[in-house]
């Protein structure tokens, strides 16, 4: 028995080498045993034919660089191309044609004071000049009008924006690209940010500009109206800039918890809107101003109406106390932001 064994063993052995001039490629043959009972009675073992598949075994080992890295603006800028150079052109983020075709819609929407003040200068006609043409009411409303910009322009542009933009690194792990990088959190934020509000600009604030210049065009405005109305034109565009940072914190804040698109712009949607509704409810039925401080809509109205001048709807409190609701609001937001971010892994989540 001892001699079967030694044989079947060195048999074995003999058909399982390899030859010492055989070089390594990362490939070898695996074969399996096993016995033919519970207890394994068979004195032998029985090996897979020599036609049995093959498995590779590679080792890999990081190898840190340590080569120069791109400057810190240079990785920043990666970032922001990444995102805005994506409603323009393919090769960067893929934005939804939804998305894409709502920016255009709102961009021409947006414009629409602008085709009505040419319209007046062409025909002459100053009822609908004074209606359409850049005057304080007007530069007001054309940034933080209710019906239809802070109604249906730009809340839903905001949400379309903001929808996946976080929310869609922390579900597809695509987080690890960043950090893989010699990228700071807040770099990451920052970038992600402009990138949002940069977009918003583009719609809000370059149509403001368009329509103030536009009027000084056609009606061949002079030095003296200029010097009148650019104060105003100034209170408007910051106005401007307060509403797309107001909804920039908004969006990202609810997108850094959230693993969809869904819910991020439902809730800006829902808080803008919402809290409007739920406070013109308390202060018909009750007589109760309070939850206008709670409504971001509200809060830029009064601010903006005092930054232009034009008259207030607001007369019951002071407007700074819809500012210091801003900044709480966008403070509250914002930290959620960071902290999410701060806990956000490498890995996917």
């Amino acid at each position: 028995m001892s001699e079967q064994l030694d044989s079947t063993s060195q048999t074995t052995a003999n058909d399982l080498s390899y030859s010492e001039n055989v070089p390594v490629t990362g490939q070898g043959r695996m074969d399996a045993a096993w016995g033919s009972k519970d207890g394994d009675e068979s004195t032998t073992a029985q090996v897979t034919s020599n036609n049995a598949s093959v498995g590779y075994v590679f080792e890999q080992i990081y190898k840190p660089w340590n080569g120069p890295l791109n400057p810190r603006w240079m990785r920043n800028w990666a970032i922001l191309r990444h995102h805005v150079l994506g409603i323009f052109r393919k090769g960067h983020r893929p934005w939804s044609l939804p998305t894409k075709l709502f920016i255009v819609i709102v961009f021409i929407a947006s414009l629409g004071d602008v085709g009505l003040t040419l319209l007046s200068a062409l025909i002459g006609s100053p009822e609908l000049h004074t209606m359409w043409g850049v005057n304080r009411d007007n530069l007001y409303g054309h940034v933080l009008g209710f019906f239809p910009r802070n109604m249906l322009y730009y809340p839903i542009l905001a949400a379309l924006l903001v929808g996946g933009v976080i929310s869609e690194d922390r579900y597809h792990g695509t987080s690890a690209l960043y950090f893989s990088r010699p990228i700071s959190r807040f770099d990451y934020v920052m970038m992600k940010y402009i990138s949002v509000a940069m977009i918003q600009a583009f719609v809000v604030l370059l149509t403001l500009m368009i329509y103030y210049f536009v009027e000084i065009i056609v009606m061949g405005r002079g030095w003296a109206w200029i010097i009148d109305t650019f104060p105003l034109f100034l209170a408007a565009f910051v106005g401007g800039i307060i509403l797309i940072v107001t909804y920039t914190s908004i969006g990202l804040g609810l997108s850094s918890v959230s693993k969809g698109k869904f819910f991020p712009g439902i809730g800006l949607v829902a808080i803008v809107l919402g809290t409007k509704t739920l406070a013109v409810l308390v202060s018909n039925l009750f007589e109760r101003d309070v939850m206008y401080l709670l409504s971001p809509y509200d809060c830029l109205a009064h601010v903006g109406q005092a930054l232009v001048g034009t008259q207030t709807t607001y007369d019951q409190y002071s407007w700074t106390w819809s500012l210091a609701s801003l900044v709480l609001m966008n403070a509250f937001f914002l930290y959620i932001l960071s902290s999410r971010v701060a806990s956000m892994e490498v890995t996917r989540e």
